[in-house]
C-alpha cells in the first residue's frame, strides 16, 4: 500500500533535516531534537482565543501547565491533556499544535501538563503529576470558565496511557468524576507483536 502523500512529505522533510535516530541519543538530546523537529514541521500555530502558562502545585514541586481557551461563551468542557513521547521525551511545547487543534475542534478548554519524565523521574512520578493536575483542573474549573461536570482526560501515545491511568486513579481514589477519555493511539499494552 502506498504511503499517504502528506505522510511521505513529512518523512522526506524530516530525513532531509538530518536528525540522528532517536535511539542513538541521550534523553536530553532526544528531547531537544524532538522540539527542533516539531518546530520545523508544525507550521503556523493554530490561533485560539487565549493561551496562558502557569505553575500549579504538584507532588514533586511546581508543575508547569499551559491552558488554551476556545472562542465562545463559558462554561466550556475541560480537557486535561497529557503529551506523548514514551514517558521520556515530549513536552507542552512539542504538543502545542495538538492542544490548539483540540481546543478549536472540540470547543473546550485544554489544560496541557508538563509531567515529570523518565529516566530522571521514575514511575509513578508522571502518573502522579497527571492525577494531581486533573484534580487541580476539577477544583479550578469554574475559575477557568470550565464546567467540572464535563471534565475529560486525554493524550496521545504515552499521554494516552496516562489518561487511561488517571481515569483508573480517579475511580479508585474517589474522584474527580470524569465525563470522557480522549485516547489518541494510547499505549495500553506492552505486547507489540500485533499485525497493526
Amino acid at each position: 500500500m502506498p504511503l499517504d502523500p502528506q505522510a511521505r512529505a513529512l518523512l522526506d522533510t524530516m530525513a532531509a533535516a538530518g536528525f540522528p535516530p532517536t535511539h542513538t541519543l541521550s534523553p536530553p538530546e532526544a528531547r531537544e531534537v524532538m522540539l527542533k523537529r516539531r518546530a520545523m514541521t508544525a507550521g503556523q500555530p493554530e490561533p485560539v482565543r487565549r493561551v496562558e502558562d502557569r505553575l500549579i502545585p504538584g507532588p514533586g514541586g511546581d508543575l508547569p501547565i499551559r491552558i488554551y481557551w476556545p472562542d465562545g461563551e463559558p462554561p466550556f468542557p475541560l480537557l486535561v491533556y497529557f503529551h506523548g513521547g514514551g514517558w521520556v521525551i515530549g513536552s507542552i511545547e512539542t504538543h502545542d499544535p495538538n492542544a490548539r487543534a483540540i481546543t478549536n475542534a472540540a470547543g473546550c478548554i485544554v489544560v496541557s501538563i508538563e509531567y515529570r519524565l523518565a529516566p530522571e523521574h521514575k514511575f509513578p512520578a508522571g502518573a502522579e503529576d497527571a492525577y494531581a493536575a486533573t484534580r487541580w483542573a476539577a477544583a479550578n474549573a469554574a475559575a477557568l470558565g470550565g464546567d467540572a461536570a464535563r471534565l475529560a482526560v486525554g493524550g496521545d501515545s504515552a499521554g494516552g496511557n496516562l489518561a487511561a491511568v488517571v481515569a483508573l486513579m480517579a475511580r479508585d481514589r474517589g474522584g474527580p468524576p470524569l465525563a470522557f477519555q480522549l485516547l489518541i493511539y494510547p499505549v495500553t499494552d506492552y505486547y507489540f507483536e500485533t499485525p497493526s
